[in-house]
């Protein structure tokens, strides 16, 4: 149950117009020299918003899609970006199957709520707790990847929107009654990776650990839409992919930005921890 939550949140997201380089088999000298301050000014609208999403001390959201091999995902959430601390609140249906869980991250360690499925496992308790530090470490990640994903800014690919041949401007539409700019593109990894240059050793790192994840579902290239205020802030962001065990669109709408977010442990009392569940089964335990 528990890796089948993880895997919903393995989302993602981020695009050669055919209209401006092959409607015509008839060279259009003047209108592609239009097009091109045209592109510039939309990727730097675009850009201005990504690097408002750079500098985001916090955010809240929802989301809602569909991901490869894990079927339907919605959600809530919450989180700062230094230090790292979230709380959400995930649903997950797929192959006649539904999964809740609220996952916390708070102090370096991560805590997930699985209700009364989870008790029946752990012993009354309803949450599993794991330290993220060792997360994935003498072996297979048991949280299939969940640890890299949950501290992750889920607008931290817009930055390569602006790499897309095919930017175009959607138009103007109002998300959750605010006035926005809708714009679109498709992205291929590669270059993603290639946008990637001259940026600061952190950033790169953070963002290569992304295009793999992307990599291992086996995607080529993203398809990104992001729809921007008024005052250049992200209001809403859809991520979608072709992928081996299926389609990737996952749309997060964000309902707040740079305010606090408070996040607490759980109750040890209603805690297991899944470093000791490991040492006991290591030692014969039951």
């Amino acid at each position: 149950m528990y890796r089948k939550a993880a895997g919903g949140l393995l989302a993602g997201a981020l695009l050669c117009g055919t209209a401006a380089c092959s409607a015509s088999s008839t060279p259009k000298p003047d209108r592609q020299a239009v097009q091109k301050p045209v592109r510039v000014a939309l990727a730097a609208a675009v850009k201005r918003a990504a690097d408002k999403n750079e500098k985001l001390s916090s955010l809240s959201y929802r989301m809602k899609g569909q991901v490869p091999g894990g079927g339907t995902v919605e959600g809530q959430a919450a989180m700062t970006i230094k230090p790292p601390t979230m709380r959400m609140k995930m649903k997950q249906g797929g192959a006649g199957e539904n999964a809740e869980v609220e996952i916390r991250l708070v102090g370096g360690v991560m805590y997930l709520n699985g209700g009364e499925k989870a008790a029946a496992e752990l012993g009354g308790k309803t949450w599993l707790k794991f330290d993220m530090s060792v997360l994935g470490k003498g072996g297979q990640d048991p949280l299939a990847g969940l640890g890299s994903q949950a501290d992750r800014n889920p607008t931290e690919d817009s930055a390569s929107l602006t790499a897309a041949k095919d930017l175009r401007k959607v138009g103007e539409e109002t998300v959750d009654g605010v006035r926005t700019t809708h714009y679109t593109g498709t992205v291929p990894l590669a270059a993603m990776r290639a946008s990637l240059k001259g940026e600061d050793a952190a950033t790169r790192q953070r963002r290569e650990k992304g295009l793999g994840k992307y990599e291992e579902m086996g995607v080529k290239a993203v398809t990104m839409d992001m729809w921007i205020d008024g005052n250049d802030h992200t209001k809403q962001f859809r991520t979608r992919a072709a992928a081996d065990k299926g389609p990737l669109d996952l749309t997060v709408t964000f309902l707040d930005y740079n305010k606090p977010v408070v996040v607490t442990a759980p109750p040890a009392s209603q805690t297991a921890d899944l470093a000791e569940m490991f040492k006991d089964i290591g030692s014969g335990q039951e």
